[in-house]
């Protein structure tokens, strides 16, 4: 192997004149236009921006949930736009951890076993993926609450178990959307405590929000506008 290929990536995101284009009918809509943007390892980064923004199609393409239409996203040193749909699912599962607004939590299983549920998808050991469960589920304080259902939680909690299961895979990137915005404000507020505590433990994290008190918790806040990076 070349002392190259050795070489940790730069970035942990890297994109350069990135667009993404959606026909509507007999019109084009540019959703991005141009964006350059440089995410390091272990950063905490709020994107925000009015509806249309971007924002979202943004946040898909960060989560390879979709593709660019030119220009170029670097995750982990990997170009983004090269890969076909089985290896952007396995960058999904490998790299990052998803925690939306709605929990999407299996309503009729355990917080232990919704939290297995990507290792099951990366094939790991049923021994060492129940270990990886629980050691999750502790690190965001629901260790007594591992055999309990959603509809035996709060929302809090579902959300605490949402994010077990989104670092359970040990991602580059923890991926939030609205992470709070089900929740009421002191529930919000021990979610946005907890993102302090992942992040103070290296790990990276991406929250979309459109309010300006959840992205001041961020290091430092994206603001988007017709598709571009305004500040």
């Amino acid at each position: 192997m070349s002392a190259l290929a050795e070489t940790a990536p730069a970035h942990l995101i890297e994109m350069r004149e990135l667009t993404r284009m959606y026909d509507l009918g007999p019109q084009q809509i540019r959703a991005l236009n141009g964006v350059d943007l440089k995410i390091d390892q272990g950063e905490y980064v709020a994107i925000m921006g009015p509806s249309g923004s971007g924002k979202s199609t943004l946040m898909n393409i960060i989560g390879c949930l979709d593709t660019p239409s030119s220009g170029t996203y670097l995750l982990d040193g990997v170009p983004v736009e090269t890969l076909n749909d089985d290896e952007l699912a396995a960058i999904r599962n490998r790299k990052i951890g998803f925690v939306f607004q709605t929990f999407n939590l299996l309503a009729r299983t355990t917080a232990l076993h919704n939290v297995e549920l990507p290792l099951v998808y990366a094939k790991v050991h049923r021994i060492e993926r129940r270990e990886l469960a629980e050691e999750a589920l502790k690190a965001v304080g629901l260790g007594d609450r591992m055999n309990h259902q959603p509809n035996e939680l709060s929302g809090g909690q579902r959300q605490r178990v949402a994010i077990a299961r989104a670092l359970v895979n040990r991602p580059s990137l923890l991926l939030a959307d609205e992470p709070t915005g089900n929740l009421d404000s002191q529930t919000g507020r021990e979610i946005l405590d907890l993102f302090h505590e992942l992040h103070a433990r290296g790990n990276s994290i991406i929250l979309v929000t459109h309010e300006d008190d959840v992205a001041k918790e961020a290091a430092r806040v994206i603001r988007l506008r017709d598709g571009k990076i305004v500040s």
